[in-house]
């Protein structure tokens, strides 16, 4: 199925589009790379206000297929215009466990200093 039928039939509503992603749960769009994928995916848990092991996952899976933690980052602003401020900002202690950076350590750490 090209992309302007599939365009198509989500725009209806179409069932069969739904079962053929049901089908393809854990498979990836082969139109998109890995990289790119993990990136657009981490945009849409900010969007949505995904959990932290959401976060994890797709963090993981945008490091291993070539993404930088500056790209996973940048992210974030990339969204902004677009989910809002504090979307962004309630996401961002989210993608940083998931990056194995801990806020709330970094923030004692400016109150100390």
């Amino acid at each position: 199925m090209d992309y302007t039928e599939r365009l198509r039939r989500l725009a209806m509503n179409d069932p069969t589009v739904a079962a053929c992603v049901v089908d393809e749960v854990g498979t990836d769009p082969k139109e998109l790379d890995p990289r790119t994928l993990a990136l657009v995916r981490l945009g849409a848990l900010v969007a949505v206000g995904g959990a932290v092991p959401s976060f994890g996952a797709q963090a993981d899976a945008a490091v291993n297929s070539g993404a930088t933690v500056e790209e996973i980052v940048a992210v974030l602003l990339g969204v902004v215009p677009i989910v809002g401020l504090p979307r962004v900002v309630a996401a961002a202690p989210r993608l940083a466990m998931a990056l194995g950076y801990d806020t709330d350590d970094a923030a004692e750490s400016r109150q100390l200093g």
